[in-house]
Order: C-alpha cells, then sequence, then structure tokens
C-alpha cells in the first residue's frame, strides 16, 4: 500500500470533504479503512491496516492534524486572515525542513524578518533538497508546517505579516 496514497487521502479528510474512505489492495491482501471523527478516546482521524482483508481490533492514529490550526484547501483558498498578512505556500510536493541539519537552528521562527530573497525552509523532493525563498517582505507571524512533514503543492506554509 502506498503511503502517499494514504497521507493524501488523509488530507483530504481532514478539509472536510470526504468523510470515510476504504480502499482495498488485493495483490498484498491490505484493506485501509480511514474514517473522519472521533471514536471515543481517539481523535483525528484513524487508520485500520488490515491484513488478508479482514477487520482487526489494531487501530492506529492517522498523520498528525496540523496543529496550527491553519485552513489549507489546495487551489488557493485561504483562510480568514488579518489584512496585511501573506502566505509563503509550497512550490512543490516534498517533506518540509526548517533548517538545514536536524541540529542546526531554523531558517526563519516566529518574529524573524524576511525579504524576497530570504530562504525559509527546504522541501526535500525526489532526493533533490530545495531551498524555499521568501516571495514577500515582512515578519513571519506563524510557521504553518511541522519539519519532517509531508506538504503538497500550494500549502501554506508560513504567515507572514506585510512592511
Amino acid at each position: 500500500m502506498d503511503l502517499k496514497l494514504i497521507r493524501n487521502l488523509v488530507r483530504i479528510m481532514e478539509r472536510g470533504e470526504v468523510d470515510e474512505i476504504e480502499i482495498e489492495d488485493e495483490k498484498a491482501g491490505l484493506r485501509v479503512h480511514l474514517r473522519r471523527g472521533a471514536a471515543p478516546g481517539m481523535g483525528g482521524p484513524q487508520v485500520v491496516m488490515v491484513p488478508g482483508g479482514a477487520y482487526a481490533a489494531h487501530s492506529a492514529p492517522a498523520l498528525p492534524a496540523n496543529h496550527h490550526g491553519a485552513s489549507y484547501e489546495g487551489d488557493g483558498g485561504s483562510s480568514s486572515r488579518p489584512a496585511g498578512v501573506e502566505e509563503i505556500t509550497s512550490p512543490m510536493i516534498g517533506t518540509f525542513y526548517s533548517s538545514s541539519a536536524p541540529d542546526s537552528d531554523p531558517f526563519v521562527s516566529i518574529g524573524a524578518r524576511v525579504d524576497d530573497d530570504s530562504v525559509v525552509c527546504i522541501i526535500e523532493a525526489m532526493k533533490v533538497m530545495n531551498e524555499i525563498k521568501s516571495d514577500c517582505t515582512g515578519e513571519i507571524v506563524e510557521v504553518l508546517v511541522e519539519s519532517g512533514e509531508p506538504v503538497e503543492f500550494g500549502q501554506p506554509l508560513f504567515l507572514v505579516k506585510r512592511r
């Protein structure tokens, strides 16, 4: 079963477009059942992977929900935000990294001033590290993605208060 497919399905569910999905891979003998909403004692979407096509009592939490409350709508839509605040969005699908190395300081954090050429993060795509630069001038007011999380094309990464 392709983990990227499951991640994308979870994102669709988080945006509220779908409440429940079930996929079966007969070749691998796996079935994935995703259900949006909180089951008793659990929060967020749940992933149940069942070998051999039979349901089991085993379930695991899906990818973590966006902890920062950002609203990503995929088609360039955005949540309501104060005037003068803009998004820096991902120009590609990949893995977000806030710094050049795990033990390094992040490129930017809340309160950092950025201009059109400031490197704000790295997105790894197909084993290539791509430096992402700010496309606006201002101050970082929110970081919307955790380092190491997968991101999609057009997904908001940072909120910047314009100058």
